[in-house]
């Protein structure tokens, strides 16, 4: 086998385990931490429960919710100057995948300088990071768990994904409770997104044994309980859910993913769309398109996704496809492109932006801008 390693951060996780964010902070150092949150968890009262948590270890902070969804590159630039202004010395993160990628981006800024866009790309941030640590409010961005933060470069319309081993917070704080405010809507994209990158590390060209485990324990876990979250998501799905989201962060960080993220990157850029709305959409066309390079494990996702022990690869890589269109029709998730881009003039050049972004390197089956079109054009 060849050398391989696997990052992943401290990880407390369980019901209740917000109480311990204002110790671990401390146990790093913090004097007078950043909370990074948006308005939505502030409205929910997580932020303020938060806040009491650090009062009570008698800790000062400051609070930093300039963030919005698919967060933005002056909003890294602002919430850098922010924590220098405030004298801050550890960045905490409560949200989803943009309060967290935002923090990530700040963490950036403050450790290295320059701009957040300096550092697009892999491996390109030299400099250590402020100390971290993230309580994720969705399971599916996993961006608590990974080495990417995934910023809206404003000037190009564009995600820039940036890639570092820097990127893993140092602590993962997860509390099944805090996602028992999300409206079901966000909790079903966030384990479709979740889904999304089990699969893709899964075939990924970098998987290891280490990856593939967590892969298809994630796989398993989503399409069991998915179902059960559209009709009743219960503290106990949820909590489900996030150990599902949590095995598929450290896959995905680990192993990358692949055409349907680069994809979902370029249109979130561009159109400020839900994330994990782009993947009931794209994520079954780049399958069929990765489906004869990856075979063998398309035929595992498939008997998982199925729960039948077909042997004939092809069919059990076809109908595992089918079952995810369905399992995604059910749920009543939008299935066609035009539903989420408004005209396809755009599609070349959202082709030719994903055929740039790093997570394209990772796929089973190379693709140029053109291939990327035709899958476009499969779901317009």
């Amino acid at each position: 086998m060849d050398i391989t390693k696997f990052s992943i951060p401290e990880i407390i996780f369980g019901r209740g385990a917000l109480k311990y964010a204002g110790l671990c902070a401390k146990r790093l150092g913090a004097e007078k931490p950043m909370v990074v949150s948006d308005p939505g968890l502030r409205e929910a009262g997580w932020v303020s429960r938060l806040f009491d948590v650090l009062a009570g270890e008698g800790m000062e902070w400051c609070y930093f919710e300039d963030v919005v969804s698919n967060p933005r590159d002056f909003q890294v630039a602002h919430g850098a100057l922010f924590y220098a202004q405030h004298q801050a010395d550890v960045i905490i993160a409560l949200g989803g995948g943009s309060p967290m990628d935002a923090a990530k981006g700040i963490a950036v800024v403050v450790g290295n300088g320059g701009s957040i866009h300096d550092y697009e790309g892999a491996n390109r941030i030299h400099r250590p990071l402020p100390p971290m640590v993230f309580l994720p409010s969705t399971a599916g961005s996993g961006s608590d768990i990974s080495q990417f933060a995934i910023i809206t470069d404003t000037r190009r319309r564009l995600k820039m994904t940036i890639v570092s081993r820097t990127l893993v917070p140092n602590i993962s704080i997860i509390d099944p409770n805090i996602l028992t405010t999300k409206p079901r809507h966000l909790v079903l994209a966030a384990a479709v997104d979740a889904l999304a990158h089990a699969i893709e590390s899964y075939v990924s060209i970098i998987a290891s044994p280490f990856t593939e485990l967590q892969s298809l324990k994630a796989i398993e876990m989503i399409s069991i309980y998915l179902p059960l979250a559209a009709r009743e998501p219960s503290l106990e799905i949820l909590e489900a859910l996030s150990i599902a989201s949590t095995a598929a962060g450290m896959a995905f960080s680990n192993a990358s993913l692949g055409a349907d993220h680069a994809l979902a990157h370029s249109l979130g850029g561009t159109f400020d769309i839900l994330h994990g709305e782009v993947h009931s959409v794209l994520l079954p066309a780049v399958m069929r398109y990765n489906l004869e390079a990856a075979l063998p494990k398309m035929a595992q996702i498939g008997r998982i996704l199925t729960g039948k022990n077909i042997r004939h690869e092809r069919k059990a890589a076809e109908a595992g496809i089918q079952s995810l269109e369905n399992l995604f029709a059910s749920l009543e998730m939008k299935h066609r492109l035009r539903d989420v881009v408004p005209d396809a003039s755009h599609l070349p050049e959202l082709c030719r932006m994903a055929a740039s972004d790093a997570c394209l390197l990772t796929n089973p089956r190379s693709a140029t801008w053109m291939d990327l079109l035709k899958i476009c054009e499969e779901v317009w």
